[in-house]
């Protein structure tokens, strides 16, 4: 079985580099996976001192750059040749590691994922995805923020891409699509819903129609897709409302009598298991689908927990192609379309048909 490597972006990160060289180091010794951590040697040195890790399993490549959560990606591209993740990038498209995983500048990653490794072919847009907890399963929601401004066609490719990781990452057989609109009648929405609807309905997967706001935790369907304004806004409100909830519980039992703290008390791994569910660290952070290459960014605030749960994404990622599952399935619908047209089915089928 081949091995999988993968680089980490030690510069990345509001807690960078502290927190992803010690979550690198925990996914090093509970996953038996080798990482190389890229970033400024004598800092990650540094961090690695006080920590115990197989050295086999624990490499450096050294980088003179960070690309900050200040810097706009042009300026990255442009001026920071020598930036942390276009440093593991490179290492990445070269073939000496099989995945990076990056907690900093989101933008500007992936920016330079499309730069440096370039797009698969066909594809439009790369697009972000995010893990949303729910009752039983969680969802997938996509796109979060990397296409605020999307056409019908590209919302059809997200919907696509999505139903590979569903099935091949998320191991959800028969993977159940949904589109984000303001009701489920397919008359509801805006017109680029509308449109978008119109032609996943023709694709032959499991797309079962509109579904509202109070789906993104119910369990209804396995991928929710939408354009990344959206998504940022649900996604934002979802991290948002998980933590004033549990801060008004706190309250709430702080304020209470003894019977009531007694019950908390016994109350307490219920409580640690929906703490659990709804902790971002859980799921570590998802792939860019779109480049040619696994490329999982975290959250900007990620502690060693989420690094080393980003790690586990990005090596499963590559253990089950996740690339190439995505590029094989672009390019199954894409041929399914073309015996009804001969033209690319895309946005000028999408205006013509729907």
């Amino acid at each position: 079985m081949e091995t999988i490597k993968i680089a980490v972006d030690a510069m990345g990160g509001d807690r960078a580099p502290g927190a992803v060289v010690q979550g690198a180091v925990q996914a090093a010794g509970e996953l038996g996976v080798p990482i190389v951590l890229v970033g400024q040697k004598e800092a990650i040195n540094r961090e690695l001192a006080g920590l115990t890790y197989n050295p086999d399993l624990i490499g450096i490549t050294h980088c003179s750059e960070a690309a900050t959560m200040a810097d706009s990606p042009i300026d990255v591209i442009r001026r920071k040749k020598d930036a942390s993740i276009r440093v593991a990038l490179d290492l990445l498209k070269r073939g000496e590691v099989q995945g990076v995983v990056s907690a900093g500048n989101s933008g500007a990653t992936m920016a330079l994922a499309v730069v440096v490794l370039g797009k698969l072919p066909g594809v439009e847009r790369p697009a972000l995805g995010a893990i949303l907890p729910g009752p039983h399963q969680p969802t997938l929601l996509i796109d979060v923020g990397a296409n605020v401004d999307c056409t019908a066609g590209q919302l059809i490719q997200f919907a696509i891409m999505a139903e590979s990781m569903a099935r091949y990452i998320m191991k959800r057989n028969n993977p159940r699509i949904g589109l984000l609109s303001i009701g489920e009648e397919a008359s509801k929405g805006n017109e680029l819903v509308r449109e978008t609807a119109a032609g996943l309905r023709r694709i032959p997967f499991n797309f079962i129609g509109n579904v509202e706001g109070r789906d993104l935790f119910s369990g209804k369907v396995d991928v929710i897709v939408c354009d990344g304004f959206v998504g940022n806004v649900c996604l934002k409100l979802s991290e948002g409302l998980a933590e004033a909830l549990g801060l008004m519980l706190k309250e709430e039992i702080g304020r209470a009598g003894v019977a009531t703290k007694l019950g908390a008390l016994l109350m307490k791994p219920a409580f640690a298991g929906f703490s659990k569910k709804v902790d971002y660290a859980e799921y570590g952070g998802v792939p860019l689908l779109g480049v040619k290459g696994v490329v999982v960014i975290s959250h900007g605030a990620s502690g060693p927990k989420a690094v080393r749960n980003a790690i586990r994404v990005a090596r499963r990622g590559a253990q089950n192609r996740i690339t190439d599952q995505v590029s094989e399935s672009l390019n199954r619908y894409d041929a399914y379309y073309r015996k009804l047209k001969p033209h690319r089915f895309w946005d000028s089928f999408m205006r013509k048909n729907a």
